[in-house]
């Protein structure tokens, strides 16, 4: 409504200065024919005359004697007897006298006048308009927001299903989308947690089981110290067992907690490059070497360090775990399509890819261990806002483990931009 007004102020002063500036050009031209020609339009020299020239109005003259002040023409603007007039006072440098010229201005001020009522009318008519409109376009509005809320309130753990978008409008279709993806989210989420609480007590059930089993075997009856000894050592392996599993549960909770980290602006190739460095000295104790490869020489970047940092310990420890004797494990970074992409290479057994090598306590080969470490890299990925996978390699053996993060994702922070060499 502001800039209906502003524009309808604007409008009027435009067309208003349009209609007079026709009579202002009139009398400046004919205040110039009569001092250029002075005995064609006032052959008898008279003090007061009238002229009309063509296709113009009635201007009365009159030769007036010049004050001192008097040093420059202006034009003066009249009401007088309910009429309009415009004077202009035309002075010259080399005339005692000047030229006042007076045209009657009425008409063009009833016709500016005319405008301006029929402005505030449709002013009005518009106001009144945009009111409505806004006022029904507001309850328009309020249908799919309420349905929207309705549903939404319904929507529980228990009970995750994404919304139908058919009896939406068009406009709330991207909210709507996005609120479906988070829903996926939270289904995938309460999955992830579901299988990993079944997983937990299954993985402690185990050992407990084992441990109640030996005790009471060895106290059936009265046995050598040895035996006793045996069943400790046992014992202690089994809680050796659970505190693994219990350490890598905290471990899960950590990583949430990481997840709600303030990102760091962060050059990860050098970042990678200190990780690589740290890993290459424990990879020398078993005879085996780390080799970076990293492209390009420096990408800035915000991320939560400590997700990218579980990641690849996840990697590269795998990667020397599996990896034969004097074998050397390969790090590698590039960015293709938009993306920044980080791989870890070992030259070990490979994998089998049809099985789900990220479920929770899931293990394979023969190296031991809580089975937790590729669903808490995945996990990791996941709030970074990429994702990982494991294929093994075509040219020889061992496998190739990847991490994928858009660069896209990589955006402004804190008043820093991304930035590759």
């Amino acid at each position: 409504m502001v800039l209906i007004a502003i524009v309808s102020v604007m409008l009027y002063y435009y067309i208003r200065v349009t209609i007079l500036e026709s009579v202002v050009l009139e009398l400046t031209y004919e205040a110039k024919a009569i001092i250029s020609q002075p005995h064609v339009f006032n052959p008898h020299f008279k003090t007061e005359f009238s002229i009309q020239l063509p296709n113009a109005s009635v201007t009365d003259v009159k030769i007036l004697p010049r004050a001192t002040h008097d040093i420059k023409s202006r034009f003066v603007y009249e009401d007088k007897d309910n009429r309009t007039y415009i004077h202009l006072h035309y002075i010259t440098a080399t005339e005692e006298n000047y030229l006042r010229l007076s045209k009657d201005t009425t008409l063009q001020s009833n016709i500016i006048r005319q405008i301006l009522i029929d402005i505030i009318i449709v002013n009005a008519v518009s106001i009144a308009l945009v009111l409505f409109y806004a006022l029904f376009l507001s309850r328009m509005l309020l249908v799919p927001i309420k349905i929207l809320t309705k549903k939404l309130g319904k929507i529980d753990e228990s009970f995750l299903k994404e919304i139908d978008t058919n009896s939406l409008p068009i406009e709330f279709k991207p909210l709507v989308r996005g609120i479906n993806g988070l829903i996926n989210r939270i289904q995938t989420f309460v999955s992830y947690q579901k299988e990993l609480f079944v997983g937990v007590a299954h993985e402690l059930k185990t050992p407990l089981a084992v441990m109640k089993a030996k005790n009471e075997v060895t106290l059936l009856k009265q046995r050598e110290s040895e035996r006793y000894i045996e069943a400790l050592k046992t014992n202690n392996d089994s809680i050796n067992q659970m505190n693994a599993i219990i350490g890598s549960v905290l471990e899960i909770g950590r990583q949430e907690g990481a997840q709600f980290e303030e990102p760091v602006p962060t050059d990860i190739i050098s970042f990678i490059q200190k990780l690589g460095n740290n890993f290459a000295i424990l990879a020398r104790v078993e005879n085996k070497d780390v080799s970076l490869e990293l492209k390009p020489k420096n990408l800035n970047m915000n991320l939560q360090q400590s997700l990218l940092t579980h990641v690849l310990q996840n990697f590269i420890q795998n990667a020397i775990k599996f990896s034969p004797q004097n074998s050397t494990i390969i790090v590698k970074t590039r960015i293709e399509n938009r993306n920044f992409i980080i791989e870890v290479i070992d030259s070990g057994i490979g994998i089998d890819e049809s099985k789900d090598l990220f479920a929770p306590f899931k293990r394979y080969g023969d190296k031991g261990g809580t089975g937790l470490g590729l669903f808490l890299a995945k996990g990791a990925a996941q709030a970074l806002g990429g994702k990982i996978s494991i294929k093994n390699r075509t040219d020889s053996n061992g496998a190739i483990a990847t991490l994928v993060m858009p660069i896209k994702k990589l955006g402004k922070k804190n008043g820093k931009t991304n930035s590759s060499n």
